[in-house]
């Protein structure tokens, strides 16, 4: 099973993902100073420890909280979809519930306006409900060998700001400056501030702050900031978060009155069959990707068409649940009509590498070139440009 798609409305955002993707460091030790009051850490201890709280083997504690993810990243109007997506991640604030007892007992809901998703994890067990089209979808596991079950489920780092920060920090190397600020309160708990700051110029990234809770030193918000901007243009944080094992109920599901129910059941065959795409996926785009520079200022550079839109447009407008082994996929906003709105605002450039449209915004720089092309990264319109030349 995809581990992606249970976690389309989730984190982060391609932002996220470029910048996560980019970013290298080198260690600088520093005092922490200010209010809450905290015992003192450098960074190295601060990069340890926050490895040590999100890594597989060491696990989380049990928690329940909620996550409020915003982004002003400088994007045109975009436009309306009438759902909860990707898309609409790209602006505003959206929220998500976290619920997390262990690796096998997980509950996310994701409100909307008007409705709400729910997925619940309990042992060899899922559900999935749809309130808007009163909906669910229960999995089962079938056992392996020595009755074990194996739900290829996410963790709540999947959806919160653990999965931004290990990504960030797993990255560390010699293209970041790495300090500690004063500590902060976040979702009412003392936290550590551990910042991020590229070296290289020609980042649009000023720095990216990571609070750490005071006592376990799990990551409980991520904010990055644009260069010449005092309010982060992306934050996914917490709110309110309780680090007590939730209530069993919480892990509990009963279909409301009226819902159409479907039951799967997954089996080791079919978790070998999305190995075998997963695999044949990453080695396509291997292929198909390159890219230009390093650290930060990394560049990503791939085939690009309006073909590749309607392409994309299609695959994105089935029906939830299209995919007969996922019960967990389903349609998303139309990509072409994000594409179509930030392109009206593109500014037309030209270089000896040949002409096409500039998009930018305050972290990502995207250039589409007439010869098939699309650039993205990181950086600013100069370094994308230059980009564009190499070959």
């Amino acid at each position: 099973m995809r581990k992606g798609t249970f976690v389309r409305w989730g984190v982060p955002i391609a932002t996220a993902a470029v910048i996560g993707a980019a970013i290298g460091a080198g260690p600088v030790i520093a005092a922490v100073s200010g209010e809450p009051v905290l015992p003192e850490r450098t960074a190295q201890q601060l990069l340890a420890d926050a490895a040590a709280a999100t890594s597989k083997d060491g696990g989380l504690p049990p928690m329940s909280g909620t996550v409020q993810q915003t982004a002003s990243l400088g994007l045109p109007a975009l436009p309306q979809t009438g759902v909860e997506s990707p898309l609409s991640l790209l602006s505003g604030s959206h929220e998500v519930k976290v619920w997390y007892g262990a690796h096998d007992k997980l509950r996310v809901a994701m409100p909307t306006q008007l409705n709400e998703t729910n997925l619940i994890v309990n042992g060899g067990e899922a559900w999935y409900y749809d309130s808007s089209s009163n909906t669910a979808t229960k999995v089962k596991v079938k056992d392996e060998a020595g009755g074990q079950h194996h739900m290829p489920t996410p963790q709540p780092t999947d959806m919160t700001p653990q999965q931004v920060a290990e990504r960030l920090l797993a990255n560390v190397d010699q293209h970041t400056a790495v300090r500690v600020i004063n500590t902060a309160e976040v979702a009412g708990r003392p936290a550590y501030q551990l910042v991020l700051a590229p070296k290289d110029p020609g980042s649009l990234v000023q720095e990216i702050r990571i609070a750490l809770d005071g006592e376990n030193y799990v990551p409980l918000q991520v904010q990055v900031y644009a260069k010449g901007s005092a309010e982060p243009a992306f934050q996914l944080g917490f709110t309110q978060v309780t680090f007590t094992p939730p209530a069993p109920e919480n892990f509990t599901f009963t279909p409301p009155a009226g819902t159409k129910v479907e039951e799967r059941t997954l089996g080791p065959e079919t978790a070998d069959r999305h190995a075998e795409e997963r695999a044949e996926h990453a080695k396509d785009v291997a292929t198909r990707v390159k890219t230009v520079g390093e650290g930060w200022t990394r560049v990503a550079v791939l085939p690009f068409s309006p073909s590749d839109l309607a392409a994309a447009s299609s695959s994105t407008s089935a029906p939830a649940g299209h995919d007969p082994d996922d019960p967990f996929s389903g349609g998303g906003a139309d990509p072409g009509a994000l594409v179509d709105s930030v392109l009206k605002s593109a500014t037309p450039v030209s270089g000896t590498w040949g002409s096409g449209k500039l998009i930018k915004s305050k972290l990502v720089t995207a250039l589409v070139t007439d010869d098939g092309r699309l650039l993205v990264g990181a950086v600013t319109p100069e370094e994308i440009i230059e980009a564009a030349g190499t070959k």
